[in-house]
Formats: C-alpha cells, sequence, structure tokens
C-alpha cells in the first residue's frame, strides 16, 4: 500500500487514520454532497462491519475527488446508509434519522406518545393480519384518562384492519382511533368498542412498578424496570434505595418489556443488584479492528465497563444480592440482556418467561461534525446516525446470544391470564415467587391463547431497541 490517506478533520482529534492511496483533499467536498460524506465517512470509521462492506473499504476510492464522484451517484443519505450495511440477517438494528432530535428524544425515553404501550402478535394461521393487545398505559398520558387498560385488545385502527403492510403507517398517527376486539376461545372477535388517542411529547419515567412482597421468611422485592434511559438513573437509584431501607431478602427485576438503551444505566443497574463487585469488570466492548487498535494504543481501560458504587457523585443504594430473579419476554432487548449475561459470571441469574431478543451489539449516535459529535455539527441540515460499532461480552469473552437467552422456566404471556402488574398473582411475578419461596406456584399457559410475536410500539421506531455508549475515540 501506498502512503495512508489521512482524514484531516479526524487527525486533530483522535490521531486516526485510514489507508488509501492518496494524501488527504477532504476540504473538497461539494455542498451537495456533504450529508452523504458525513454517511459514508461516519461508516467507514465507526461501523461495526466496516471490514465486510466492500464500499467502505479503507482503499475504495483513491482521493476525495474519486469518493465525491461516487457519491453524487449515491446521493440520497438514507438508501446510502443502508447500501453500506452488511445484510439484515446480521445487522438489524443500525438506523438513520434525518432529524437528531427526534432521535435524542427516543433515546431518552421522550417521544410522541400517546401513553398506549403494546404489542403485536400474528392472527392464527396467518402471516400477513396482525392484531394488538396493550401491555400497560403510561400515568398521565393522554391513554390515562381514557377508556383502555392492560390486556384490550385492538383489531383495526381507524376501521382499517392491522396487516404487517400497513401497521406502520396506520399508528404512526398524531390522532387514530383503536378498533377494540374481544378475546374469545383463541379468536379475535370485534367487539364495537373503540378509543380515539392523540399523541404529545412525553418522557417515560422507566421506573414502572415497584413492590414488596412479605411471604413466610421472604421479604420479595419487585421492580418493574421498562428503559435505560439515563436521565433516570437517579430514580433507578432511588427505587433501589427503598427497596433496601425495607431489608427485601430477594429481588424480582421484571424486564420482559425493557428494549435497552444506555449500556452505564445497564452497570449502574448491575451494581445496584450487586455491591460486592465494584471496581471488578462488567461488559467489555469489541469494536471494528482499526478502531481496536486505536483504544488498544490510546486508552484500552476504555472498553471496560466496570461495576462502580456511585453514580455522578452520588453513592449507589447497593442490595449485596448473590441471586437474581429476572422476567423477560421476547421484547426484552439490547441493555437488558447485558444485564443478564453479564452478571452471570457473578450471581446467580434465574430468568422466568420467554426467550429475548437477541441484541448483544451496541451503537452510537453520530453527527456531521469533525469530530462526529454533536458539537460542531453542520447546521444546514440535521441527519443523525445510530449505526452497530460494538459487540458486548462478558468478562470472559461470552457475547454470543444472537438467537436471544434462553430462560430458566420458560413462560409466554397468553391474553387468557394476563393478570395485573405487580400483584403477586401475575403468571410471571407468581412464578418467581413461587421459586423463590419453594411453594411451587408455577402458572402454565394455555397453548391456545400463545400467539407468533411481531413487533412492539417500542420496536416501531427501531431506535428504543438500542444499546447504545456516549463514548466516541476522542482524547
Amino acid at each position: 500500500m501506498k502512503n495512508i490517506l489521512k482524514i484531516a478533520s479526524l487527525l486533530t482529534i483522535i490521531g486516526f487514520t485510514f489507508q488509501s492511496c492518496q494524501p488527504d483533499d477532504s476540504n473538497s467536498v461539494p455542498k451537495d454532497v456533504r450529508v452523504s460524506d458525513f454517511v459514508w465517512k461516519g461508516m467507514n470509521l465507526y461501523y461495526l462491519w466496516q471490514q465486510d462492506v466492500p464500499d467502505l473499504a479503507d482503499d475504495r476510492f483513491a482521493n476525495q475527488s474519486e469518493l465525491n464522484a461516487w457519491l453524487a451517484q449515491n446521493n440520497d443519505p438514507v438508501p446510502l446508509f443502508n447500501r453500506l450495511r452488511v445484510d439484515n440477517s446480521i445487522d438489524r438494528f443500525s438506523v438513520i434519522y434525518s432529524d437528531y432530535r427526534i432521535l435524542e428524544g427516543v433515546l431518552s425515553g421522550t417521544t410522541g406518545n400517546n401513553g398506549v404501550d403494546f404489542a403485536l402478535r400474528y392472527k392464527p394461521g396467518s402471516s400477513t393480519d396482525i392484531f394488538g393487545w396493550v401491555r400497560y398505559i403510561l400515568p398521565n398520558s393522554d391513554a390515562s384518562d381514557k377508556d383502555i387498560e392492560r390486556g384490550d385488545i385492538f383489531y383495526a385502527v381507524n376501521g382499517t384492519p392491522l396487516t404487517v403492510s400497513n401497521y406502520q403507517q396506520l399508528l404512526a398517527a398524531e390522532t387514530y382511533t383503536l378498533n377494540l376486539a374481544d378475546f374469545n376461545n383463541g379468536t379475535i372477535t370485534p367487539n364495537g368498542r373503540s378509543v380515539t388517542l392523540t399523541k404529545t411529547i412525553y418522557s417515560e419515567n422507566p421506573v414502572y412498578e415497584k413492590e414488596v412482597f412479605n411471604i413466610g421468611s421472604h421479604k420479595i422485592g419487585y421492580l418493574m424496570y421498562n428503559g435505560f434511559y439515563p436521565n433516570y438513573d437517579n430514580a433507578l437509584n432511588q427505587a433501589f434505595g427503598e427497596l433496601k431501607s425495607q431489608n427485601i431478602t430477594d429481588l424480582v427485576l421484571d424486564l420482559r418489556y425493557n428494549s435497552g438503551g444506555s449500556i452505564q444505566t445497564a452497570a449502574y443497574l448491575a451494581s445496584m443488584i450487586t455491591g460486592q463487585f465494584t471496581g471488578q469488570l462488567f461488559a467489555k466492548e469489541k469494536w471494528n479492528a482499526k478502531l481496536m487498535d486505536y483504544w488498544d494504543d490510546n486508552n484500552p481501560e476504555a472498553l471496560d465497563n466496570r461495576f462502580t458504587d456511585e453514580i455522578a457523585g452520588t453513592s449507589i443504594n447497593s442490595l449485596g444480592l448473590s441471586k437474581v430473579y429476572v422476567l423477560t419476554s421476547a421484547s426484552t432487548a439490547s441493555a437488558s440482556e447485558l444485564v443478564i449475561a453479564c452478571l452471570k459470571p457473578y450471581v446467580n441469574v434465574v430468568q422466568i418467561g420467554d426467550v429475548t431478543t437477541g441484541k448483544n451489539v451496541g451503537s452510537v449516535t453520530l453527527y456531521d461534525s469533525p469530530s462526529f459529535e454533536k458539537q460542531g455539527s453542520d447546521p444546514t441540515h440535521s441527519y443523525a446516525m445510530q449505526p452497530i460499532v460494538l459487540q458486548i461480552v462478558d468478562k470472559n469473552g461470552f457475547g454470543d446470544y444472537a438467537s436471544g437467552l434462553q430462560p430458566t422456566q420458560n413462560y409466554v404471556e397468553n391474553l387468557g391470564n394476563l393478570g395485573e402488574l405487580g400483584n403477586e398473582e401475575e403468571p410471571l411475578l407468581s412464578t418467581a415467587i413461587g421459586l423463590i419461596t419453594g411453594n411451587g406456584r408455577l402458572v402454565r399457559p394455555l397453548p391456545d391463547n400463545i400467539f407468533r410475536p411481531f413487533k412492539d410500539s417500542k420496536s416501531l421506531d427501531g431506535l428504543r431497541d438500542q444499546m447504545y455508549t456516549k463514548r466516541l475515540p476522542v482524547k
């Protein structure tokens, strides 16, 4: 290879280079391809599978002029971004947004939301027709004042039956009417009821439910946690403080509807559950080959996520447990799976529910700036990318769970017996309590009440099932 082609805008920030054949003239980027230039350079530098994409090869273009010419032929940022990804069977999670404000809101739990958290499932015998069911209602939302609750079923929106081809358009509207149905002997039957809902900007506190059950010699803490949103780290710590003050002996952590979020928050949660491993390796990040070279040469410790005893100077409320019971579903993803997988080398993790999503990779937000950080980003557009940039592994190097984490005790939620969240008779919680106390209260789902899962409200935007870091390799 000839001399290396340095990305001048990055050299002063990270001293990083990518290989090519001519000196860089990156200042000569025509205005009409600048967004596409940002997409290519960000993916070339950070994408986890960069080496597997021929158009992202470091020697793909001899100079900036050659890259400009290629970008002129591929000058729509979204199709270009998708072209630069590996097959969807490998990369299911990379996304690009034309407005980074929406992206930032979703990652922090702030979205346009009517308050209905729902799941979509296939109708029996169909691969195209679907229906929805309500998992929970957010407090102080539009739905909280409407005649709709957990377990309600909807088969249509604005009178149009839901299918795999129309659900996104129908459910993306700011205001829509859900047409409700009854569940009768395994069939979905319209009942004539409907409810109209309107989305507002809503920030979801992921600490949804917290209870303590005194059963025999056990004080069982229950916490339903629905998103790893950094803005609510203190709320999570406070919830653990309240559980700790009641001297709980056991913890049931409900992550069944938690699609993930911040890696740092996952480390905080693991530290709250335990407390006896402060400073030890919780999870390790593996980036693409050239970034691993950078990390190894400059700051290898930056790849380590460790147990800690504080959040920004505030002491963490740790329970010191050696065993934890975790409730999961097919919607349990990314940072939730990280907590389960990376706690296992340290404590006994009893997983109750369904097989998880299988997201063992993480992303980062890239902006169109010299450092790819938000500061200094191009003011002429609002594009930002959230590409997959790392794989996460436990302290022993294990991270191979792309097919999901298998439960210790299998239970798939069924529509005939959902139960009330936070109630000790709710099937998944009841099963956990039975395992803790040894009283044998294991609830089995009825086969005709289980439907093949499709999507859920948190996966519709492609972002809330992200596991992400905010750390870029900058000095």
